[in-house]
């Protein structure tokens, strides 16, 4: 037997950002000092609350039993007056919102729920992998968008929607934008709704970078759209805002009939997350913002000096409005390098990792993305680095 007999596996690119992790992995073991900007992995830990509640609740033994695949209802219903809290948004928590094992899971099941062999869907390039590879390995085709602010984007959505036949049957979208950091406003998604009910067409809105702002922006919710409801739903992950992302606990809400089908998927493929996780995450959601301020104040620090830092190098950046990432572009003296040797040669002469953006999709070559998850010290440690290079 091959690998051959497996095409879902066969329609998979070489993972290139485990590339970089693999060779940071070996300079590791050398004894060299490797500082990873690679992947957005929090480095900060979950707010104390939080913990002692999944504590409390492990230690009761009614919450070791399978749990519901959809979430308890207690945490649905927080999810919904988070939702009514932060962005005025109505839910019902019985038919409008899902607890996720995460939001790549969320996606992919959806994928799972709503794609048939041969339908399309419409992706942001470049774009976080899953955004991509959920609907294919469910079977379906992807086309690109290319990724730029949310003007541009629409235009090049309504070009490639024109000349996609036969037409898609969804669309996928992520603001602020993983990895390029790309923000939009209310407006946007107000002719995103218009656009997908005349084309009679599904809007996943993916919000894991929602909380994560700076410089007086706030990133609207798709849902505030008006009949943003009617047509789509939004996933959210508590792994940014919370620093629980080993926890794997996220959500998705809106649509019913979406909702609907995404939990009967789950149903047949999970059994939900661990109870006392769905505990802690109802008192996240629940509990003061202070700890959510916090990280965002910490990353929008770690912004700063990051960003004035290659600034002062002469690698030109604009400091990003959201997220937890900066995506900048090769200088042009590496320009033909591309992004995955180039990778390789700040990890080898910079002590430095990165995600090489080709491993983001087409348009993705001439960048990397810094995730901002070493503290600011371990951040002027690689801007001395880099220096060297310049």
């Amino acid at each position: 037997m091959s690998f051959k007999e497996f095409p879902r596996i066969q329609r998979l690119p070489p993972y290139v950002i485990g590339i970089v992790n693999e060779l940071k992995i070996e300079a590791r073991r050398r004894g060299e000092d490797i500082i990873d900007f690679g992947m957005g992995n929090p480095d900060m830990p979950t707010p104390p609350h939080i913990v002692d509640k999944l504590c409390e609740a492990a230690r009761k033994e009614t919450n070791h039993r399978y749990s519901q695949s959809k979430g308890i209802y207690k945490l649905r219903l927080a999810i919904a007056d988070w939702y009514k809290r932060n962005f005025q948004v109505e839910l019902d928590p019985d038919s409008e919102t899902i607890a996720t094992i995460g939001s790549k899971e969320g996606i992919s099941h959806l994928a799972l729920a709503i794609m048939s062999p041969g339908d399309t869907i419409l992706a942001p390039t470049p774009t976080y992998p899953i955004h991509t590879y959920a609907f294919i390995l469910a079977g379906g085709d992807v086309r690109h968008v290319p990724i730029g602010d949310g003007e541009e984007f629409f235009e090049s959505l309504l070009s490639t929607f024109k000349s996609t036949w036969p037409r898609p049957k969804a669309i996928i979208i992520n603001f602020p934008h993983n990895p390029t950091t790309a923000v939009v406003d209310l407006d946007f998604f107000e002719k995103i709704v218009e656009f997908a009910k005349e084309h009679d067409l599904i809007v996943i809105h993916d919000f894991a970078y929602g909380d994560i702002v700076f410089d007086d922006y706030k990133a609207p919710s798709f849902l505030q759209a008006k009949g943003a409801k009617d047509v789509g739903v939004e996933f959210f992950t508590l792994s940014k805002s919370y620093n629980m992302a080993g926890w794997r606990v996220g959500f998705c809400v809106g649509n019913r009939e979406i909702i609907h089908a995404l939990a009967r998927i789950k149903s047949y493929q999970d059994y939900g997350m661990f109870q006392p996780i769905q505990i802690a995450a109802t008192v996240a959601l629940n509990g003061p913002r202070d700890c959510v301020e916090e990280v965002r104040r910490v990353y929008k620090s770690r912004r700063d000096v990051f960003c004035d830092g290659l600034n002062r190098i002469g690698w030109k950046v604009e400091p990003p409005k959201a997220s937890m990432m900066v995506w900048v572009k090769i200088p042009d003296k590496y320009k033909s390098m591309g992004s995955l040797e180039f990778s390789k040669l700040l990890l080898k002469k910079a002590k430095v990792a990165v995600a090489p953006g080709a491993g983001f999709g087409e348009g993705g070559d001439q960048h990397l993305r810094f995730s901002l998850v070493e503290n600011e010290q371990r951040i002027r440690q690689a801007i001395r680095g880099m220096r060297e290079l310049f």
